[in-house]
C-alpha cells in the first residue's frame, strides 16, 4: 500500500474516532499492530489528532467566536476560566507522566481490556445518570474531574479522551449535550498541546528529519474532514440519544480483541 494512502486511512480512522467515546489512539494502534496498515511513529499518532482540533473550532465557530470577542461576560469569563483550570491541570499531569517514561503499549492487550472496561462503564454512567436531573452548568468539580479523565485516558490507551471526559461530566450530573460540548472545546489546546510538545520533543532528539512530515500532513488532513462530519453527528446525536450503543461497540471489540489476540 501507498504511504499517502496508507496516512489517508489512518487520517480518517483518527478523525472518526477521535470524539467519539471508543478512543482514536486505540483503535489507530489496533490497526497498526493488526498489519492491516503500516505502524507509524509516536509522534505521527500524536501530531494528526491536532487535524481534530481543527474540526471542533469549525463546528463551534458560533460558540468560540463569543467566548474570544466577549469574554469579558461573566458566564463566558466563568466558563473559559474553567477550561483553562481543566487544561492546566492536563497540562501538569502530562509533563508528569511524561517524566515517569510512560509509552503507548506495543501488544494489543491493555487497550482490548480498556475498551471493553470503557464499554461496562459506559453502561453504569448511563444507568446512573438516569436517575438525577441533568444540570447545564459547568461547575469547577466538572471542570477538574474532566482533567481526571483526560489524565486517565493518556495513561491508559484504549480509555476515550473524550469518552472519558463526557462521562465523568454526567456521572456528576451534567447534561449529555454540555458535557458533550465542554469535553471538545477542551480537547482544542489539549491536543494542541500534545502534538506541539511532541514535534519540540522531536526536533530537540534530532529524529524530526527521520519522520515523513508530508505523510503527517496527509494524515492530518483527512483526520480534520473526518473530525468535522463526526462532530457534527455526535452533537445531533447526543441531543436524543444516550451513550449506550457506543458501550456495546466497546464490549464487543475488547472481547473479539482479547480473544484474536490471545497470546500475541
Amino acid at each position: 500500500m501507498p504511504d499517502w494512502l496508507a496516512a489517508i486511512f489512518l487520517g480518517i480512522i483518527e478523525g472518526l474516532t477521535e470524539f467519539l467515546p471508543v478512543s482514536s489512539t486505540g483503535h489507530l494502534l489496533i490497526a497498526e499492530n493488526s498489519g492491516l496498515l503500516p505502524k507509524q511513529s509516536d509522534l505521527f499518532n500524536v501530531v494528526i489528532q491536532s487535524g481534530a482540533v481543527l474540526a471542533v473550532l469549525l463546528a463551534f465557530s458560533a460558540r468560540t467566536k463569543d467566548l474570544l470577542l466577549n469574554w469579558s461576560k461573566p458566564e463566558n469569563k466563568d466558563y473559559l476560566a474553567k477550561l483553562i483550570v481543566a487544561f492546566g491541570i492536563t497540562g501538569a499531569g502530562g509533563l508528569v507522566i511524561k517524566k515517569l517514561g510512560l509509552q503507548l503499549p506495543e501488544e494489543v492487550a491493555p487497550i482490548a481490556w480498556a475498551t471493553l472496561i470503557g464499554g461496562i462503564v459506559i453502561f453504569a454512567v448511563e444507568a446512573w445518570a438516569k436517575k438525577r436531573t441533568p444540570t447545564s452548568t459547568v461547575t469547577w468539580t466538572i471542570a477538574i474531574a474532566v482533567a481526571v479523565a483526560q489524565l486517565t485516558a493518556a495513561v491508559f490507551p484504549g480509555t476515550s479522551r473524550s469518552g472519558a471526559c463526557i462521562l465523568f461530566a454526567l456521572a456528576l450530573g451534567l447534561s449529555r449535550p454540555i458535557a458533550t460540548e465542554f469535553s471538545f472545546l477542551v480537547g482544542v489546546p489539549t491536543l494542541l498541546a500534545a502534538g506541539g510538545l511532541k514535534i519540540v520533543s522531536s526536533i530537540s532528539k534530532g529524529t524530526a528529519g527521520q519522520e515523513k512530515w508530508g505523510m503527517v500532513l496527509i494524515a492530518t488532513i483527512a483526520a480534520a474532514v473526518s473530525a468535522f462530519v463526526v462532530v457534527k453527528w455526535l452533537l445531533r446525536f447526543v441531543q436524543t440519544h444516550t451513550l449506550v450503543v457506543f458501550g456495546w461497540y466497546r464490549v464487543i471489540l475488547g472481547a473479539a480483541l482479547l480473544i484474536f489476540f490471545r497470546g500475541k
